[in-house]
């Protein structure tokens, strides 16, 4: 019997694959919004567009310290989509690590309805706060 990948699945292994294009040191994180199960749009976390890519003045490889120049995944999924007039009521957003606080507003505000990730990020409390406005939410 054919082994084929559920949508849920294909979507988080997609999400693994968007990190890669990371521009952060500290931290590879990869986001992609669906619709319906299909791709609405993207992001990955890095340098604002335009600006330098993070180095060691701004970003801290193997420490608790944020990057002060990155901007997550999460939020640049949604800043896309907000740009190109995409609707993201109801979608589905697939992530590599749980968000954190900034972004969990960011989803929430989004009409983001369900949420996918694959590794907790430091602090649960934003998962808490996703789930109190109604967002859905499991662990790959």
């Amino acid at each position: 019997m054919l082994k084929r990948l559920s949508r849920d699945e294909l979507l988080e292994n997609i999400a693994q694959l968007v990190a890669e294009r990371s521009t952060c040191g500290r931290l590879s994180v990869g986001a992609l919004l669906a619709s319906e199960g299909r791709i609405i749009s993207m992001g990955y976390n890095g340098a604002p567009a335009g600006m330098p890519h993070c180095d060691e003045s701004v970003c801290y490889p193997g420490s608790e310290e944020p990057c002060t120049r990155t901007v997550h995944a999460e939020a640049n999924a949604i800043a896309f989509a907000a740009r190109k007039g995409i609707e993201t009521e109801g979608a589905t957003l697939y992530t590599t690590h749980s968000p954190c606080n900034e972004c969990a507003k960011l989803i929430i505000n989004a009409g983001i309805k369900r949420m996918i990730y694959w590794e907790e990020y430091r602090d649960p409390a934003p998962l808490v706060m996703l789930e109190e406005a109604g967002v859905d939410w499991d662990q790959f």
